[in-house]
């Protein structure tokens, strides 16, 4: 009987090692992700239909326009340089959308990084934690955001095949974000540790 309870004891410790170990390898594959990646973030002038529809169609334009201004050109190496170089122009775009359509509000875009939780898209899933990105304030900046990926270019109309996914993230980071319901509990993990990490640089 002391035997099977050691036994069992033996097997509990491995499993629990395992957990471990496998959650370590993932959090690393996850790292990877973040630090491959440039989000981009808009954030309305507030919660009004108004507000929220001209977020929406300064998006589509910006998704328009990013084919041609990114492609080929944008990685994270070079990202602040690309954008910094590019903010004239979308600025630009922005407030000409803005105010043809009657809104007295300007934009203003930044290129910083930026904590995101974990955040679930039509085909893939992006972990938690501390991204590049370009963000885009729209007026007061105080209403509901909205969010995607410019490098690699997932929300750009060209490139969403998997082997372009790929290309960009490798073969483990493509799996992670395209799986996301297979690592649903190690998602949750990484944004507890993520999200501890973020408020102790804060304070």
């Amino acid at each position: 009987m002391k035997k099977i309870h050691i036994v069992e004891i033996s097997i509990a410790f491995a499993l629990v090692f395992s957990v471990i170990v496998s959650t370590v390898s993932f959090g690393a594959e996850c790292k990877k992700i973040r630090q491959d990646v440039v989000r981009l973030h808009i954030l309305a002038n507030s919660d009004s239909n108004e507000d929220q529809n001209i977020k929406l169609k300064i998006r589509d334009a910006l998704l328009d326009c990013g084919s041609e201004i990114f492609a080929g050109e944008l990685n994270v190496e070079n990202a602040v340089e690309v954008i910094n170089a590019e903010k004239t122009v979308l600025k630009e775009l922005i407030d000409e959308i803005l105010s043809e359509n009657g809104f007295d509000y300007k934009a203003e875009i930044y290129v910083e990084k930026e904590f995101f939780t974990t955040r679930q898209y039509d085909s893939f899933t992006l972990p938690a934690g501390e991204y590049l990105a370009l963000k885009i304030i729209l007026g007061n900046g105080e209403g509901h955001n909205w969010w995607c990926v410019m490098f690699p270019p997932l929300c750009l109309p060209a490139v969403t095949q998997e082997n372009d996914i790929k290309y960009y993230l490798g073969k483990n980071g493509a799996e992670i974000i395209q799986n996301s319901p297979k690592y649903e509990v190690k998602f949750k993990i990484v944004e507890i540790f993520e999200t501890i990490k973020c408020r102790i640089r804060q304070n």
